[in-house]
């Protein structure tokens, strides 16, 4: 469930223009996930948006936030450990609410 987003319009697109949209960062803690995305112009490679979100996991049988299974965290954990150094960290506004 997000609980929080930040999103920018930079730039226009019209119906039918093609856009990538990749992850420029991804963490977590026991019970949130924080992750950024960005929408690239597929031809002429301008910026279009961004959008930051911290989200809980939540076990819908109870209703209620959740810690994340040992298996989500180790998967979670790999993912970070193999892209981080990809990853831009700059200008994230949800860093902070981790709980690490």
């Amino acid at each position: 469930m997000v609980v929080e987003s930040h999103i920018t319009y930079n730039q226009e697109v019209k119906e039918d223009d093609e856009v990538d949209v990749n992850l420029l960062f991804f963490d977590h803690d026991k019970k949130r996930l924080q992750y950024k995305l960005e929408m690239i112009h597929k031809e002429k490679k301008f910026l279009v948006s961004t959008i930051e979100t911290l989200s809980l996991y939540v076990d819908l049988n109870q209703r209620k936030v959740a810690e994340f299974e040992d298996e989500k965290v180790k998967m979670m954990d790999q993912y970070i450990q193999e892209n981080s150094s990809n990853f831009n960290s700059e200008n994230l506004k949800f860093s902070s609410k981790l709980k690490k």
